[in-house]
């Protein structure tokens, strides 16, 4: 309990002497993108995998870099199907998205490149082995822009 107290006491001596201690870092802040460019293929998808049993669990378009992952951390729960999809910017040459489970394994690899048949949409189903964090990391490379936009969709099996 001393040990709490102290390390406690440290911790907010440092933050209010050193304020600097909390912008001392570069953080990658998801940000959303000035309307939806991509809202013809979102409404697309819903109408075709609604069709599939599956119905909307979250949904962002988030600004992206050309290069930098954009992490995603969300709750999954065993046994459930879950179908993730992924669009990126028509205008990238390469899309990847990565999942990790909680032990930091990677699950799941997926890459298009521009020309691919699914082009800038990557989408895959996962049902998981333990209920669970996983981080979902979507990247898309441009040689043209260096910010652009990026679409993600977790849906779940409800039928």
């Amino acid at each position: 309990m001393k040990n709490l107290f102290l390390s406690t006491t440290i911790l907010t001596c440092a933050l209010f002497f050193y304020p600097g201690l909390l912008y001392s870092q570069d953080i990658i802040r998801q940000q959303s993108c000035d309307g939806n460019p991509y809202q013809e293929e979102v409404d697309s998808l819903k109408t075709f995998y609604a069709s599939q049993g599956y119905s909307v669990l979250r949904e962002a378009s988030v600004t992206m870099e050309s290069e930098y992952e954009m992490p995603i951390v969300l709750p999954m729960t065993q046994g459930v199907w879950y179908q993730f999809v992924f669009i990126g910017d028509p205008t990238s040459r390469l899309y990847e998205v990565r999942m990790y489970d909680y032990t930091e394994k990677q699950v799941i690899y997926k890459k298009n490149m521009w020309g691919d048949v699914d082009g800038n949409i990557i989408s895959f189903q996962y049902i998981p082995q333990a209920s669970e964090y996983h981080m979902i990391k979507p990247v898309q490379v441009n040689k043209n822009k260096k910010k652009m936009c990026g679409y993600v969709m977790l849906l779940k099996r409800t039928s």
